[in-house]
């Protein structure tokens, strides 16, 4: 049988041969679940030169610290500006201070497709199960199965009312739009669209529901031409160049999809906030440095991480416990964005 090198991984992976050389030899200045992935493929692969060594030690040290596992799944990669980041960063030491190491494994593709477990997660090692960008409704149901106390930090649309058997932590993604579109409506703007797959997740799916009550509400008509579904750049950009006129207001999914249509609106020759106003959601590092400066909704993920910490151990404590679905305070901040 032929050799495994570090250059087979790293073709396998896409990646280059130095970041997997980094992730076999625990170099810092790697991503946890980049580091988390090239383990995986290694030992998947059979490099077998460290990877049941390397295992084998790293439950050893677990073991000899009397450190339980929470298992962290992600579905998706997590920009440093994503929301999830910083929670993350907030949750491991306090996680830690309680006994527990949040052990980061990636959900890959074949693994949503077959549904099958990550190939480094263990189910019998695991206290508990956090889930992150975990949006197929399918997988998710069989990670319910599994019998391991289990919290979502968001999850898959509910539009079919059907919900998951486990604790769900969202931020509040009603009360800043609601408000938000009031705002608007006071100040006489009637014409407002949201772009965004309101499919894509739940938290899209509130944002959206919460702008589309609080039209309802106003006795307002939503001119669904203004309604863009999509989260793909190419796509909004294909609808937005066909739009004969645009709308006053365009509230948006998140940051990004935010800066992604005021750059296509740009390249078309409009005038942000001249043209139509903008408001984003996430609060993301980029909101505060674009031109202009995006009105947007802030997330507290300090008071996300504490709370998803209480969701996990009050769960491993009392497996009884009724689900429970919590939201956290969010706050909406105006900036050059919507020109007050």
């Amino acid at each position: 049988m032929k050799k495994v090198t570090i250059q087979d991984i790293a073709d396998e992976l896409g990646v280059s041969r130095n970041t997997v050389s980094k992730a076999i030899n625990n170099t810092e200045g790697l991503a946890e679940a980049t580091r988390e992935r090239i383990l995986q493929k290694a030992v998947e692969m059979g490099y077998k030169q460290f990877s049941y060594v390397g295992l084998q030690k790293n439950v050893l040290v677990r073991e000899t610290q009397n450190i339980k596992e929470i298992a962290l799944l992600l579905g998706d990669n997590i920009a440093p500006s994503h929301f999830a980041s910083l929670l993350l960063d907030k949750l491991k030491p306090e996680l830690l201070q309680m006994g527990y190491s949040l052990v980061t494994h990636r959900v890959e593709r074949e693994n949503l497709l077959c549904r099958t477990l990550p190939f480094s997660f263990i189910p019998e090692q695991a206290s508990a199960i956090i889930c992150i960008e975990m949006f197929d409704r399918s997988y998710d149901e069989m990670l319910c199965g599994l019998g391991l106390p289990l919290l979502f930090v968001d999850g898959p649309h509910k539009r079919d009312g059907i919900d998951l058997a486990a604790d769900q932590l969202y931020m509040d993604n009603t009360t800043a739009i609601t408000r938000f579109v009031n705002d608007m409506l006071i100040r006489g703007k009637r014409k407002i669209g949201f772009i965004g797959d309101y499919e894509h997740c739940q938290s899209f799916y509130e944002r959206y529901t919460a702008f589309r009550c609080a039209m309802l509400m106003a006795n307002v008509p939503v001119d669904d031409r203004f309604c863009i579904k999509t989260n793909d750049r190419e796509r909004l950009e294909e609808v937005l160049s066909a739009l004969p006129d645009l709308p006053e207001v365009f509230i948006c999914a998140n940051d990004f999809a935010a800066d992604d249509a005021i750059y296509i609106l740009k390249k078309l020759g409009k005038s942000i906030p001249g043209d139509v106003l903008f408001c984003g959601f996430d609060d993301s590092p980029n909101s505060r440095i674009m031109t202009p400066s995006l009105t947007t909704v802030h997330i507290h993920t300090q008071i996300m991480a504490i709370s998803a910490m209480h969701l996990l151990l009050t769960r491993i404590n009392e497996p009884g416990l009724d689900f429970r679905i919590m939201h956290t305070e969010t706050e909406l901040i105006y900036r050059d964005s919507t020109r007050l």
